[in-house]
């Protein structure tokens, strides 16, 4: 039986980052990467710990076996991942725009860092279920969750999209179109 619960556990950040491994464009090929999607940003240890520590992420679990993860990133680490720096800069260009501000982003926003189902364990409401434990772990006391995710990435384009996330603008960074999305 699957669970749903924020991480409390070196123990579980460690799996976190095998399943993150397991799902890089390097370990996975081109063909699953259109049909089955794939993550994009690398992280240590010591980041996921920090991260964690500031809010904890949202495990799938089956047994004590990490199966699914929805990292959770206060805006303070905006400066700490490289590829991300664009992401926030985009959002702050939003949020300091003279034009009305959409609902659903204001300054207490929290950002989805990266979210990733088990091979094995796809097509199983996991991903749906991830994101309405954080809606409910997160809003309140976040007003929005935020995400980018690659143009090419059409799988989790579209699952973002099935779950309520809106579309708050394109943008291109390091040669690739990046998709920046909110669910409130």
């Amino acid at each position: 039986m699957i669970t749903y619960t924020r991480s409390t556990s070196e123990e579980e950040l460690k799996q976190v980052l095998q399943l993150q491994q397991r799902n890089l464009p390097v370990s996975v090929s081109e063909a699953d990467q259109k049909t089955e999607g794939f993550v994009t940003v690398v992280h240590d240890l010591e980041l996921l710990k920090a991260m964690h520590d500031t809010c904890p992420h949202i495990l799938a679990k089956d047994g004590d076996t990490v199966v699914g993860y929805a990292l959770s990133m206060h805006p303070d680490f905006g400066e700490r991942i490289e590829v991300l720096k664009p992401m926030f800069e985009q959002i702050n260009t939003i949020l300091n725009s003279p034009q009305p501000m959409p609902q659903q982003l204001r300054h207490d926003f929290v950002v989805m860092g990266q979210i990733c189902v088990d091979k094995a364990y796809r097509k199983q409401g996991i991903f749906r279920n991830l994101y309405t434990t954080m809606r409910v772990q997160l809003l309140p006391p976040f007003s929005a969750i935020i995400t980018e995710v690659d143009a090419k990435n059409e799988r989790s384009l579209n699952a973002h999209y099935a779950v309520g996330f809106e579309e708050l603008g394109n943008y291109t960074a390091g040669g690739q179109e990046w998709v920046l999305l909110s669910l409130k």
